[in-house]
Protein backbone atom coordinates (compact mmCIF):
# COMPACT_ATOMS: atom_id res chain seq x y z
CA UNK A 1 0.00 0.00 0.00
CA UNK A 2 3.13 2.11 1.08
CA UNK A 3 3.92 1.95 -2.67
CA UNK A 4 0.81 2.13 -4.14
CA UNK A 5 1.02 6.27 -4.90
CA UNK A 6 4.52 5.83 -6.27
CA UNK A 7 3.15 3.24 -8.61
CA UNK A 8 -0.02 4.89 -9.39
CA UNK A 9 1.93 8.11 -10.38
CA UNK A 10 4.63 6.06 -12.84
CA UNK A 11 1.66 4.31 -14.68
CA UNK A 12 -0.46 7.72 -15.48
CA UNK A 13 2.79 9.36 -16.27
CA UNK A 14 3.26 6.29 -19.01
CA UNK A 15 0.04 6.52 -20.43
CA UNK A 16 -0.25 10.67 -20.22
CA UNK A 17 2.96 10.94 -22.15
CA UNK A 18 2.34 7.97 -24.85
CA UNK A 19 1.02 10.42 -26.91
CA UNK A 20 5.24 12.07 -27.17
CA UNK A 21 6.05 8.67 -28.18
CA UNK A 22 8.00 8.47 -31.65
CA UNK A 23 6.84 6.25 -34.13
CA UNK A 24 8.56 5.33 -37.44
CA UNK A 25 11.85 6.91 -37.25
CA UNK A 26 14.07 5.61 -39.89
CA UNK A 27 14.94 7.86 -41.69
CA UNK A 28 13.46 8.17 -45.23
CA UNK A 29 12.89 10.25 -48.27
CA UNK A 30 9.61 11.61 -50.01
CA UNK A 31 9.37 9.74 -53.35
CA UNK A 32 6.34 11.01 -54.99
CA UNK A 33 2.91 12.15 -53.81
CA UNK A 34 -0.63 11.80 -55.21
CA UNK A 35 -4.12 13.69 -53.22
CA UNK A 36 -2.88 12.21 -49.78
CA UNK A 37 -0.77 9.35 -50.71
CA UNK A 38 2.76 9.59 -49.98
CA UNK A 39 5.56 7.37 -51.40
CA UNK A 40 8.75 6.89 -49.10
CA UNK A 41 11.68 5.38 -49.79
CA UNK A 42 13.91 3.39 -46.59
CA UNK A 43 17.54 3.56 -48.39
CA UNK A 44 19.67 0.57 -47.37
CA UNK A 45 23.51 1.05 -47.06
CA UNK A 46 23.78 -2.78 -47.17
CA UNK A 47 21.91 -3.31 -50.69
CA UNK A 48 22.53 -6.82 -52.09
CA UNK A 49 19.12 -7.84 -53.84
CA UNK A 50 18.38 -6.03 -57.28
CA UNK A 51 14.32 -6.86 -56.52
CA UNK A 52 13.21 -3.63 -54.11
CA UNK A 53 10.24 -4.07 -51.78
CA UNK A 54 6.70 -2.02 -51.93
CA UNK A 55 5.06 -2.43 -48.29
CA UNK A 56 1.31 -1.56 -48.10
CA UNK A 57 -0.76 -1.17 -44.72
CA UNK A 58 -4.76 -1.33 -44.65
CA UNK A 59 -6.50 2.09 -44.49
CA UNK A 60 -7.90 2.17 -41.44
CA UNK A 61 -4.66 2.18 -39.31
CA UNK A 62 -1.15 4.12 -39.94
CA UNK A 63 1.52 2.12 -41.97
CA UNK A 64 4.12 3.34 -39.14
CA UNK A 65 3.24 -0.30 -37.90
CA UNK A 66 6.04 -1.18 -40.50
CA UNK A 67 8.47 1.15 -38.76
CA UNK A 68 7.42 0.60 -35.23
CA UNK A 69 10.14 1.68 -33.35
CA UNK A 70 14.66 0.85 -33.44
CA UNK A 71 15.00 -2.68 -32.73
CA UNK A 72 11.51 -3.77 -33.55
CA UNK A 73 10.92 -2.35 -37.06
CA UNK A 74 10.30 -4.41 -40.04
CA UNK A 75 11.57 -1.81 -42.00
CA UNK A 76 14.90 -1.87 -40.12
CA UNK A 77 14.90 -5.78 -40.31
CA UNK A 78 14.55 -5.33 -44.46
CA UNK A 79 17.36 -2.72 -44.38
CA UNK A 80 19.79 -4.81 -42.83
CA UNK A 81 19.27 -7.90 -45.19
CA UNK A 82 20.17 -5.64 -48.06
CA UNK A 83 16.86 -4.36 -49.52
CA UNK A 84 15.76 -1.53 -51.11
CA UNK A 85 12.51 -1.09 -48.99
CA UNK A 86 9.40 1.65 -50.13
CA UNK A 87 6.25 1.98 -48.38
CA UNK A 88 2.76 4.17 -49.36
CA UNK A 89 1.18 6.04 -47.10
CA UNK A 90 -2.73 6.53 -47.37
CA UNK A 91 -2.55 9.55 -45.50
CA UNK A 92 -5.60 10.99 -43.49
CA UNK A 93 -8.71 11.33 -45.50
CA UNK A 94 -11.30 13.49 -45.36
CA UNK A 95 -14.19 15.38 -47.25
CA UNK A 96 -12.67 15.53 -50.71
CA UNK A 97 -12.33 11.67 -50.61
CA UNK A 98 -15.64 10.66 -50.15
CA UNK A 99 -15.86 9.58 -53.31
CA UNK A 100 -12.67 7.71 -53.64
CA UNK A 101 -13.32 4.06 -53.91
CA UNK A 102 -11.12 0.49 -53.77
CA UNK A 103 -11.06 0.64 -57.38
CA UNK A 104 -8.99 3.88 -57.00
CA UNK A 105 -6.35 2.59 -54.65
CA UNK A 106 -6.03 -0.87 -56.93
CA UNK A 107 -5.97 0.73 -60.12
CA UNK A 108 -4.47 3.83 -59.57
CA UNK A 109 -2.63 4.47 -56.49
CA UNK A 110 -0.71 1.16 -56.32
CA UNK A 111 0.04 0.97 -60.48
CA UNK A 112 1.75 4.55 -60.06
CA UNK A 113 3.51 3.92 -56.64
CA UNK A 114 5.16 0.78 -58.18
CA UNK A 115 6.31 2.66 -61.73
CA UNK A 116 7.75 5.21 -58.97
CA UNK A 117 9.64 2.29 -56.98
CA UNK A 118 10.71 1.40 -60.28
CA UNK A 119 11.59 4.89 -62.24
CA UNK A 120 13.60 5.36 -58.56
CA UNK A 121 15.53 2.13 -58.19
CA UNK A 122 16.17 1.14 -61.60
CA UNK A 123 14.41 -2.24 -61.14
CA UNK A 124 12.24 -4.18 -63.68
CA UNK A 125 10.33 -5.78 -61.24
CA UNK A 126 9.60 -5.33 -57.18
CA UNK A 127 8.09 -7.70 -54.21
CA UNK A 128 4.80 -6.36 -53.58
CA UNK A 129 3.74 -7.02 -49.54
CA UNK A 130 0.55 -5.99 -48.35
CA UNK A 131 -0.95 -6.37 -44.65
CA UNK A 132 -4.66 -7.02 -44.15
CA UNK A 133 -6.93 -4.63 -46.08
CA UNK A 134 -3.50 -3.72 -47.79
CA UNK A 135 -2.94 -7.74 -48.95
CA UNK A 136 -6.69 -7.06 -50.92
CA UNK A 137 -5.90 -4.27 -52.47
CA UNK A 138 -2.58 -5.57 -54.02
CA UNK A 139 -4.54 -9.00 -55.05
CA UNK A 140 -6.95 -6.96 -56.71
CA UNK A 141 -4.50 -4.80 -58.71
CA UNK A 142 -1.91 -7.75 -59.46
CA UNK A 143 -5.38 -10.02 -60.32
CA UNK A 144 -6.64 -7.48 -63.28
CA UNK A 145 -3.34 -6.85 -63.86
CA UNK A 146 -1.60 -10.04 -65.53
CA UNK A 147 1.72 -7.40 -66.86
CA UNK A 148 2.20 -6.35 -63.42
CA UNK A 149 5.86 -5.84 -62.84
CA UNK A 150 5.78 -7.04 -59.44
CA UNK A 151 8.09 -10.88 -59.34
CA UNK A 152 6.77 -11.52 -55.40
CA UNK A 153 3.75 -11.00 -53.88
CA UNK A 154 3.40 -11.29 -49.57
CA UNK A 155 -0.59 -11.45 -48.20
CA UNK A 156 0.03 -10.73 -44.55
CA UNK A 157 -3.45 -11.59 -42.67
CA UNK A 158 -5.68 -11.02 -45.69
CA UNK A 159 -9.29 -11.02 -45.31
CA UNK A 160 -10.68 -13.71 -48.13
CA UNK A 161 -13.99 -15.68 -47.37
CA UNK A 162 -15.73 -13.69 -44.69
CA UNK A 163 -18.41 -16.36 -44.18
CA UNK A 164 -18.95 -17.40 -40.13
CA UNK A 165 -16.65 -14.48 -39.31
CA UNK A 166 -16.96 -11.87 -36.69
CA UNK A 167 -17.40 -9.21 -38.83
CA UNK A 168 -19.80 -10.70 -41.04
CA UNK A 169 -21.98 -10.55 -37.61
CA UNK A 170 -21.19 -7.54 -36.96
CA UNK A 171 -21.37 -5.46 -40.66
CA UNK A 172 -23.03 -8.19 -42.49
CA UNK A 173 -26.56 -7.71 -41.41
CA UNK A 174 -28.79 -5.56 -42.54
CA UNK A 175 -28.85 -3.04 -39.51
CA UNK A 176 -25.62 -1.66 -41.49
CA UNK A 177 -27.06 0.58 -43.42
CA UNK A 178 -24.60 1.83 -46.24
CA UNK A 179 -26.76 3.57 -48.21
CA UNK A 180 -27.93 5.71 -44.97
CA UNK A 181 -24.04 6.17 -43.94
CA UNK A 182 -22.94 7.20 -47.63
CA UNK A 183 -25.83 9.80 -47.60
CA UNK A 184 -24.86 11.14 -44.32
CA UNK A 185 -21.07 11.05 -44.19
CA UNK A 186 -18.20 11.64 -46.12
CA UNK A 187 -15.41 9.46 -44.01
CA UNK A 188 -16.23 6.64 -41.32
CA UNK A 189 -14.33 8.03 -38.20
CA UNK A 190 -11.55 6.47 -37.76
CA UNK A 191 -12.39 6.64 -33.91
CA UNK A 192 -15.64 5.02 -34.38
CA UNK A 193 -13.64 1.76 -36.72
CA UNK A 194 -10.86 2.04 -33.69
CA UNK A 195 -13.88 1.33 -30.79
CA UNK A 196 -15.25 -1.23 -33.04
CA UNK A 197 -12.24 -3.02 -33.26
CA UNK A 198 -11.34 -3.20 -29.51
CA UNK A 199 -15.59 -3.89 -28.97
CA UNK A 200 -14.86 -7.09 -30.27
CA UNK A 201 -12.36 -8.12 -27.69
CA UNK A 202 -13.99 -5.46 -24.49
CA UNK A 203 -12.33 -7.14 -21.42
CA UNK A 204 -8.92 -7.77 -22.69
CA UNK A 205 -8.55 -4.39 -24.72
CA UNK A 206 -10.04 -2.06 -22.23
CA UNK A 207 -9.41 -3.48 -18.77
CA UNK A 208 -6.77 -6.19 -19.60
CA UNK A 209 -3.92 -3.69 -21.33
CA UNK A 210 -3.63 -1.45 -18.55
CA UNK A 211 -4.02 -3.53 -15.65
CA UNK A 212 -1.14 -5.68 -17.04
CA UNK A 213 0.95 -2.46 -17.81
CA UNK A 214 -0.11 -1.07 -14.02
CA UNK A 215 1.26 -4.64 -12.76
CA UNK A 216 4.13 -4.48 -14.72
CA UNK A 217 4.74 -0.69 -13.16
CA UNK A 218 4.05 -2.41 -9.65
CA UNK A 219 6.85 -5.27 -10.46
CA UNK A 220 9.18 -3.13 -11.93
CA UNK A 221 9.15 -4.25 -15.27
CA UNK A 222 7.34 -2.31 -17.17
CA UNK A 223 9.08 -0.96 -20.74
CA UNK A 224 8.00 2.33 -21.06
CA UNK A 225 9.99 2.08 -25.01
CA UNK A 226 7.85 -0.81 -25.95
CA UNK A 227 4.41 0.21 -24.53
CA UNK A 228 4.34 3.64 -26.11
CA UNK A 229 4.85 3.21 -29.58
CA UNK A 230 2.24 0.48 -30.30
CA UNK A 231 -0.15 2.48 -27.70
CA UNK A 232 0.55 5.38 -29.62
CA UNK A 233 0.23 3.75 -33.30
CA UNK A 234 -3.12 1.74 -32.22
CA UNK A 235 -4.77 4.92 -30.84
CA UNK A 236 -3.80 6.47 -33.94
CA UNK A 237 -6.98 5.59 -36.94
CA UNK A 238 -6.94 8.24 -39.99
CA UNK A 239 -10.77 8.24 -41.40
CA UNK A 240 -12.35 5.39 -43.81
CA UNK A 241 -12.93 7.08 -47.30
CA UNK A 242 -17.02 6.47 -47.45
CA UNK A 243 -17.15 5.15 -50.74
CA UNK A 244 -13.97 2.86 -50.24
CA UNK A 245 -15.89 1.63 -46.39
CA UNK A 246 -19.32 1.07 -48.03
CA UNK A 247 -17.50 -0.94 -50.33
CA UNK A 248 -15.81 -2.79 -48.42
CA UNK A 249 -18.69 -3.70 -45.98
CA UNK A 250 -20.63 -4.90 -49.13
CA UNK A 251 -18.57 -6.38 -51.28
CA UNK A 252 -16.19 -8.46 -47.93
CA UNK A 253 -18.45 -8.58 -45.26
CA UNK A 254 -22.40 -8.45 -46.77
CA UNK A 255 -22.09 -10.51 -49.91
CA UNK A 256 -18.61 -12.32 -49.96
CA UNK A 257 -18.15 -11.13 -53.55
CA UNK A 258 -14.11 -11.78 -53.20
CA UNK A 259 -14.02 -15.37 -52.30
CA UNK A 260 -17.03 -16.00 -54.61
CA UNK A 261 -15.30 -14.02 -57.30
CA UNK A 262 -17.87 -11.61 -57.69
CA UNK A 263 -15.75 -8.08 -57.88
CA UNK A 264 -15.13 -6.12 -60.67
CA UNK A 265 -13.40 -2.99 -60.74
CA UNK A 266 -13.90 -0.87 -63.63
CA UNK A 267 -15.17 -3.57 -65.99
CA UNK A 268 -12.14 -6.08 -64.67
CA UNK A 269 -13.25 -9.03 -63.03
CA UNK A 270 -11.12 -9.39 -59.76
CA UNK A 271 -9.66 -13.48 -60.08
CA UNK A 272 -7.16 -14.16 -58.10
CA UNK A 273 -6.36 -17.11 -59.96
CA UNK A 274 -5.10 -14.88 -62.18
CA UNK A 275 -1.96 -14.11 -60.18
CA UNK A 276 1.30 -15.71 -61.70
CA UNK A 277 3.48 -13.90 -59.10
CA UNK A 278 5.18 -16.15 -56.48
CA UNK A 279 3.32 -15.74 -53.52
CA UNK A 280 3.68 -16.41 -50.10
CA UNK A 281 0.28 -16.56 -47.77
CA UNK A 282 0.67 -15.52 -44.15
CA UNK A 283 -1.67 -16.06 -41.70
CA UNK A 284 -1.96 -15.63 -37.80
CA UNK A 285 -3.18 -18.77 -35.47
CA UNK A 286 -4.69 -16.17 -33.45
CA UNK A 287 -5.91 -13.45 -35.69
CA UNK A 288 -9.51 -12.00 -34.90
CA UNK A 289 -9.90 -9.57 -37.66
CA UNK A 290 -8.90 -11.53 -40.55
CA UNK A 291 -8.83 -15.23 -39.24
CA UNK A 292 -6.50 -17.99 -40.51
CA UNK A 293 -9.88 -19.98 -41.73
CA UNK A 294 -10.85 -17.08 -43.71
CA UNK A 295 -7.78 -16.53 -45.68
CA UNK A 296 -7.15 -20.36 -46.24
CA UNK A 297 -9.76 -20.73 -48.71
CA UNK A 298 -7.80 -18.48 -51.18
CA UNK A 299 -5.84 -21.64 -51.67
CA UNK A 300 -8.55 -23.30 -53.32
CA UNK A 301 -8.21 -20.35 -56.00
CA UNK A 302 -4.80 -19.71 -56.31
CA UNK A 303 -3.37 -21.50 -59.57
CA UNK A 304 0.75 -20.16 -59.11
CA UNK A 305 3.52 -22.31 -59.82
CA UNK A 306 5.02 -21.05 -56.91
CA UNK A 307 2.86 -20.27 -54.08
CA UNK A 308 3.61 -21.19 -50.23
CA UNK A 309 1.70 -20.66 -46.61
CA UNK A 310 3.43 -19.47 -43.29
CA UNK A 311 1.47 -20.26 -40.10
CA UNK A 312 2.59 -17.83 -37.65
CA UNK A 313 1.67 -17.42 -33.78
CA UNK A 314 -0.18 -14.68 -32.85
CA UNK A 315 -2.41 -12.01 -33.72
CA UNK A 316 -3.75 -9.88 -36.36
CA UNK A 317 -0.52 -7.17 -35.31
CA UNK A 318 1.46 -9.14 -32.71
CA UNK A 319 2.33 -11.63 -35.94
CA UNK A 320 4.25 -8.97 -37.48
CA UNK A 321 5.00 -6.39 -34.84
CA UNK A 322 4.87 -8.37 -31.87
CA UNK A 323 8.06 -8.77 -29.28
CA UNK A 324 8.69 -12.17 -31.24
CA UNK A 325 8.16 -11.14 -34.66
CA UNK A 326 11.75 -10.44 -35.15
CA UNK A 327 12.88 -13.46 -34.40
CA UNK A 328 10.07 -15.57 -35.33
CA UNK A 329 8.27 -14.27 -38.39
CA UNK A 330 10.71 -12.18 -40.06
CA UNK A 331 13.70 -14.72 -40.65
CA UNK A 332 11.13 -16.77 -42.38
CA UNK A 333 9.89 -13.77 -44.50
CA UNK A 334 13.68 -13.18 -45.48
CA UNK A 335 14.58 -16.85 -46.15
CA UNK A 336 11.19 -17.31 -48.85
CA UNK A 337 12.04 -13.75 -50.06
CA UNK A 338 15.77 -13.91 -50.68
CA UNK A 339 16.19 -16.17 -53.80
CA UNK A 340 13.17 -14.64 -55.09
CA UNK A 341 14.64 -11.19 -54.83
CA UNK A 342 18.17 -11.76 -57.22
CA UNK A 343 19.09 -10.66 -61.08
CA UNK A 344 17.26 -14.06 -62.05
CA UNK A 345 14.17 -15.83 -61.49
CA UNK A 346 14.78 -19.16 -59.16
CA UNK A 347 14.38 -22.20 -61.38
Amino acid sequence: MAELPSALWKYTNIQLTTADAAVGVSPKEIIWTYRKTTLYRYRSSRRRHPVPVLLTFALINRPDIFDLRPGNSFVEFLLEEGYDVFLVDWGYADEEDAETGLEDYALEYIPRAIREVRRTSGADEITLIGWCIGAVLTGMYLSVTPDAPVRNWIPLTMPFDAANTTYETLLGNDEVDTDWLGQHGAFLPGTYVDTVNKMLKPVPNYIGTPLRLFRQVQDGTADRSAYQPMARWVADNPNFPMRAFRQWVTWVYKENRLARGRVRLRGKKVDFAAIQQSILVVTATKDHIAPRDGTMPVFDVLTSGDVEHLDGVGGHIGLMAGSRARGEIWPHLNAWLEPRSQSTRPV
